[in-house]
């Protein structure tokens, strides 16, 4: 991924995520890329610990990211997604804000803030 427009490269992200592509998905990532929960801890830093993130999703049958609204200000670039995940307790979704800074056609860093999970009803 080398599009300079951050929207663009975002939006390959979420396709790629989406596809379960994990070397598109990659593509989209810096070498050094580094993600977070918002405000907080380290999730992982560089590819070699995103992609084990993403492949262990990956598993989940269902899972899906849903973009509700993006907003991008400069190379910063604001999603609200509903996910489709299958957690332990059962199916349902999740509301996430993720926010990504591209520098160079590549996301060089990723926030998360994970907000309602609402399980499916026959998971209840």
């Amino acid at each position: 991924m080398t599009s300079s427009n951050p929207a663009a490269v975002v939006q390959a992200q979420l396709d790629a995520y989406n596809a379960k592509d994990i070397n598109a998905l990659m593509g989209t990532y810096a070498p050094d890329a580094q993600q977070f929960t918002l405000h907080g801890a380290l999730l992982a830093e560089g590819t070699e610990q995103i992609r084990p993130r993403y492949l262990a999703r990956f598993v989940e049958p269902d899972l899906h990211a849903r973009l509700i609204t993006r907003s991008v200000v400069g190379n910063i670039v604001t999603d609200v997604e509903t996910v489709t995940r299958n957690f332990p307790e059962g199916p349902g979704t999740v509301e996430m804000l993720c926010i990504y800074e591209v520098i160079d056609g590549r996301i060089a860093r990723a926030s998360f803030a994970t907000g309602v999970t609402t399980l499916t009803a026959a998971a209840r």
